[in-house]
């Protein structure tokens, strides 16, 4: 999930798939205890965690999990495929391609509904559309994960290649590339680079990567297909109280600050509170459908056009059959 997510560490997560043990955790009660992996910063995009376990959410569906938040050089699955987590969120696209690579992932549910994934520009700039791209320069923090899986896709979208514009591996610097005019646009999120720009006080405007319908899926909740086979109860009782997490965030954003100070340290201060009332706010659409429901249905065409089109950009070492990624037996 945006720059939270690291790049995977595949070739030795590849190496613990096979070490990967489908048991779950108990705690002191003998209650079911999961570990979940929100990657490497607390943040308040992880609120409805912070509050599905606050206000009960999880002991109400029968497991206790834990929390866990990845080192900064840890793989994004590297805990999961060796069974030290039991669950991750990752894009679904991520998730596709760490399967080619081996793993034996499997998409749960849905956390995001829409990919927040942008093209970001000065307003004074005269790219007003993706075509416009051509012959720019483009930052992203590099050719990995959705922000590159993103690019491709507007590309593609503007009828574009690679080879028409200049990609520049700039980091997660991607706000101080672009307001001192090093890119002429960079590859952000719509609930953290947009946001960042604007708590500066910088104009910009965002560029959807599609005109149309996106081939990506984003962030979804993840577990291994065995850990799902062996443990289909615990894997329905962490969505639905994930998933009323999710709907009590929406329906209660100030409750969700109060909660989520409790896990980041940051909203202690009054710029990291004004900071996370931003990033909430423009997270609270990503949660939900176009009716502003909270929905865990992952949408099966949706995945069968990601796995076209990264077999077609060479993201995936082989298409992969979406049926076996994911599923939504679960709910």
């Amino acid at each position: 999930m945006n720059r939270l997510i690291l790049t995977l560490v595949a070739t030795l997560a590849v190496a613990l798939t096979g070490c990967a043990s489908p048991t779950t955790p108990t705690n002191s009660t003998g209650m079911p205890a999961p570990t979940i992996g929100l990657t490497y910063i607390p943040n308040v995009q992880f609120s409805p965690f912070y509050v599905a376990e606050t206000e009960g959410a999880y002991t109400k569906a029968g497991v206790k999990p834990v929390l866990r938040h990845h080192g900064t050089s840890e793989g994004l699955f590297t805990a999961l495929v060796s069974g030290n987590e039991q669950f991750v969120v990752a894009g679904g696209d991520e998730v596709l391609q760490a399967r080619s690579q081996g793993m034996d992932l499997l998409a749960v549910a849905a956390y995001y509904r829409t990919y927040p994934v942008e093209l970001i520009v000065p307003e004074a700039s005269a790219i007003k559309s993706l075509a416009d791209l051509k012959g720019k320069t483009i930052g992203l923090p590099g050719k990995y994960g959705e922000s590159w899986f993103a690019l491709l896709v507007a590309l593609g979208s503007a009828g574009l290649t690679e080879a028409d514009v200049t990609v520049a591996e700039i980091g997660y610097t991607q706000v101080a590339a672009l307001t001192t005019g090093k890119v002429d646009a960079i590859v952000g999120f719509s609930n953290n680079d947009a946001v960042q720009f604007a708590l500066a006080g910088t104009a910009v405007r965002g560029l959807p990567i599609s005109s149309g319908t996106v081939p990506l899926v984003p962030t979804t909740l993840v577990t291994t297909t065995s850990y799902a086979k062996a443990n289909p109860e615990v894997v329905k009782a962490v969505v639905a109280a994930t998933m009323a997490g999710i709907s009590s965030v929406v329906a209660d954003q100030a409750n969700a600050m109060k909660v989520s100070a409790n896990y980041v340290p940051d909203l202690t201060t009054a710029a990291g509170a004004k900071a996370a009332e931003a990033t909430l706010a423009a997270t609270v659409p990503l949660w939900t459908t176009a009716d502003g429901l909270v929905d865990p249905t992952l949408d099966s065409g949706q995945w069968v056009a990601m796995a076209d089109f990264m077999a077609q950009q060479k993201l995936t070492t082989s298409r992969q059959d979406p049926n076996l990624a994911m599923s939504n037996a679960f709910h």
